[in-house]
């Protein structure tokens, strides 16, 4: 996979979908700003980016606003049915560190007791974590899945997923986000110093985050792309 080109296409995607389209660019930095400060309960924002992990070209307009409200719910939902088994991870081990700190303390303050209520809790936000890792190269190609075919089912098709994946390959899907890691890491190494800039940098931060929300989601598309989808 050409990652350069990728990224290349992914750019000027967003360039042709944003600059020069400043009321579209405007309102979705407001849109962006709604979902926030409702606690995503309003997605607005993550349902038009599913237009674009679908793979509308060029950038779609804001509109149907239903759609964008339906769509960014359920996007929020399959993430949260992605997280189910971190979650039961962290359950399971917080339940045996909370059994651990009970038993120290009926042992009148064991440090063994404390030991090991500790150490479970560590190991499970350290297994949390590797799960969440694993999954999310699986749930994120679900997402687009139901992104391109717009069926909340097919986000968790999972012989059809692991299949376009194994199609793609699991080494350029794994290079493919890891290449995108990267990029957020030094996206939020820019966006700090901005944000340390009075008023004007904030307000360049906001442009910017919807730039690379549009490049994102684009660049995941081109990348689930880049081989047909079993059907």
């Amino acid at each position: 996979m050409d990652y350069g080109n990728v990224i290349g296409q992914s750019i000027d995607y967003a360039k042709e979908g944003l600059v020069g389209k400043w009321g579209r660019w405007i309102i979705l930095i407001v849109l962006s700003l709604i979902q926030i400060f409702t606690l995503f309960l309003v997605p607005l924002y993550t349902g038009y980016m599913v237009r674009v992990y679908g793979g509308a070209k060029p950038a779609p307009e804001v509109d149907q606003w239903g759609k964008l409200f339906v769509d960014g719910w359920k996007l929020n939902i399959i993430g949260l049915i992605y997280m189910i088994p971190v979650l039961i991870v962290l359950f399971i081990f917080g339940g045996f560190a909370a059994l651990s700190a009970i038993a120290s303390e009926t042992a009148g303050g064991d440090p063994s007791a404390a030991a090991a209520a500790v150490a479970s809790l560590l190991g499970g936000i350290l297994v949390a974590i590797i799960v969440a890792v694993i999954i999310s190269f699986i749930a994120t190609f679900g997402m687009l899945r139901f992104a391109h075919t717009e069926s909340f089912v097919q986000a968790f098709n999972f012989s059809a997923i692991l299949e376009h994946i194994g199609k793609i390959g699991w080494g350029s899907w794994i290079i493919a986000v890891i290449i995108l890691f990267v990029l957020s890491f030094i996206y939020g190494l820019i966006a700090g110093i901005l944000s340390m800039i009075p008023i004007i940098g904030w307000i360049i931060e906001l442009f910017l985050a919807v730039a690379f929300s549009v490049f994102m989601a684009r660049y995941f598309a081109i990348v689930y792309e880049s081989e047909p989808a079993p059907a």
